[in-house]
């Protein structure tokens, strides 16, 4: 069963003396699994144009079940690692010994960028042709949705995109295979777990192609010059439960790390309401 918050308590009691202590290990959620796929696989689902079908197939139920990658050098494909500017190997470095300690998707902050297709929680895609987007709901950490537009528009002009935690994504249809082109993306999240960075200069391109019924093929291009002396790719599957159906994740519910936010005069920023 998930749990419906992150920021979890542990209560132990000592004799007369009870210890109130926040969980102080780092964010690692619980890995769920999708049911076996059918010794033969079931064709690719297909709107009435013909395009595939990234989501469900039937009405109110089914999903994605994303794997956790905590290293996305467990999945690159080129080249044969990540090609770190000298900056950026150390910070990566960095946060590794310290076991994600700084995590911000720890602290219920949106992952964005491939990461969203590596927490470990159900996710969907919805397309929606008329409208000319596509919605992707996730049901873990922040619980954000993503949109993906496909119809046919540019990215704003970069001097006046305010960067954003996911980005802004276009989309479109090169045979079976969508592929997302991302940017404006802000500093404020790690690739992966490990906690390679990422730029404002990040430029995201993925690419999504549902093989069969029950396989998501999901590749994404890393280009950062910022971060990275070269793109670099990986790729993995992400496989489907056809009844599965999204709950409330509420991560933010416990979540006491803004009440240490402070000003430059030590007072709190965020009040929690009472």
């Amino acid at each position: 069963m998930r749990h419906s918050s992150l920021g979890m308590f542990l209560l132990v009691s000592v004799g007369s003396l009870t210890v109130l202590a926040a969980l102080a290990a780092p964010w690692t959620p619980a890995q769920i699994f999708p049911p076996a796929p059918p010794p033969v696989p079931l064709p690719t689902p297909r709107l009435a144009d013909g395009t595939p079908n990234l989501g469900p197939t039937e009405p109110g139920k089914g999903y994605w079940v994303p794997r956790q990658h905590r290293d996305y050098a467990e999945v690159l494909v080129s080249p044969d690692e990540i090609p770190y500017q000298p900056w950026a190997r150390a910070l990566a470095e960095y946060r590794r010994a310290r076991d994600s300690k700084y995590d911000p998707q720890g602290r219920c902050l949106p992952p964005g960028g491939p990461r969203m297709m590596t927490t470990p929680y159900p996710m969907e895609i919805l397309q929606l042709p008329e409208q000319g987007r596509i919605l992707m709901i996730y049901e873990g950490n922040a619980h954000v949705f993503r949109i993906v537009y496909t119809d046919g528009r540019e990215h704003p002009d970069r001097d006046s995109m305010a960067p954003t935690f996911l980005g802004h994504s276009t989309g479109h249809w090169e045979g079976d295979t969508l592929v997302i082109d991302t940017v404006g993306f802000n500093e404020n999240a790690w690739i992966d777990m490990a906690g390679d960075p990422r730029t404002d200069r990040l430029h995201l391109i993925e690419r999504l192609t549902r093989t069969d019924l029950h396989t998501l093929r999901y590749e994404a291009t890393i280009d950062d010059p910022g971060a990275y002396t070269e793109p670099w790719t990986i790729a993995f599957d992400i496989h489907w439960d056809p009844d599965g159906q999204i709950q409330e994740y509420i991560c933010q519910e416990n979540n006491r790390w803004l009440e240490s936010l402070t000003d430059e005069d030590g007072n709190p920023i965020y009040i929690r309401a009472r």
